[in-house]
């Protein structure tokens, strides 16, 4: 019952972090540019993570580690946030999220930089389905049914960025994972993110879909979905968590298919597969069974 409950927990983080990109294009449709919804969604999450780091008295960090701190805030803020969705914006809600889950052939390739981690065969095979994958996703897709638009370089461009900025979060989770609470790291990063995403966001009017959708980001798809996610560790190990969690882009293509009318082609579906199946190897053959406290998702 224990187990059961634990992939309830993560299947809830999964549907949230599904909802990013169809949300994220309700703000675009009224009228809020991407680089905005980066920045609220940043803001208003603060607020949430903020309360609670204050709430448990987990708001204080060495001196030292701030310049560190900077530099994640803004590439796992400014550079992830923004990214992504310009990505959804370019590329469509589903194509962002199985680009995003380039994340893994990422962390391999940076572990074995950084942390001298063997490039075993399981995630050589991971890394080349992810290239193919991606391949065959950039030539097998389309953001509207209804236009059957070419897909932007820039979409696709802005997906590969997205997925490598979330894979700094385990290069990052791994630094911080024994010094703080994850409230303490995401206090600190998301206002740094936002101070680097202001030069760069005209703010105006909104309406109150827009506000909605803007609150919903924040609250529900990024404070609320890591929440569950977190609470999910407790109950399942981290590899079947992780498994159990790329959902999330299966959420994303369901959702935007009937809210947005977006679709991949058959080659399309192909290359989502096999970036999926690259994740599911990567997870199997690099991933210990406990979570960190520093570790966050989109």
């Amino acid at each position: 019952m224990v187990v059961l409950r634990g992939y309830l927990y993560i299947i809830a983080a999964a549907v949230l972090w599904g909802m990013i990109g169809p949300l994220a294009k309700l703000a675009f449709r009224e009228g809020v540019a991407p680089l905005e919804v980066a920045f609220w969604r940043a803001f208003f999450a603060w607020i949430c993570f903020g309360g609670q780091a204050i709430w448990l008295r987990k708001v204080r960090v060495r001196p030292a580690d701030l310049p560190l701190l900077a530099l994640f805030g803004f590439a796992g803020v400014f550079l992830f946030y923004g990214s992504y969705q310009i990505a959804v914006q370019k590329g469509g809600a589903a194509l962002a999220s199985v680009l995003l889950y380039t994340a893994p052939a990422w962390v391999a390739l940076m572990a074995a930089i950084f942390f001298k981690e063997r490039m075993t065969g399981p995630k050589w095979s991971a890394l080349g389905l992810t290239l193919v994958g991606v391949a065959l996703v950039s030539r097998g897709s389309t953001a509207a049914a209804a236009s059957a638009a070419p897909l932007s370089l820039l979409g696709i461009g802005c997906g590969l960025l997205a997925g490598f900025c979330y894979a700094l979060y385990y290069i990052f989770g791994k630094v911080f994972a024994d010094r703080y609470a994850a409230e303490t790291v995401f206090l600190f990063i998301l206002p740094i993110g936002g101070v680097f995403l202001t030069p760069w966001v005209t703010f105006g009017a909104k309406s109150p879909a827009a506000w909605v959708a803007l609150l919903s980001l924040a609250f529900f798809c990024t404070y609320g979905a890591y929440h569950f996610y977190y609470v999910g560790l407790k109950h399942l190990e981290a590899g079947r968590a992780a498994i159990t969690a790329t959902l999330e882009p299966v959420v994303a293509a369901v959702v935007a298919y009937f809210w947005w009318g977006e679709f991949f082609t058959p080659l399309g579906y192909v290359g989502a597969a096999m970036i999926l199946a690259a994740v599911a190897i990567m997870i199997r053959d690099n991933l210990k069974p406990q979570g960190s406290g520093a570790d966050a998702r989109p």
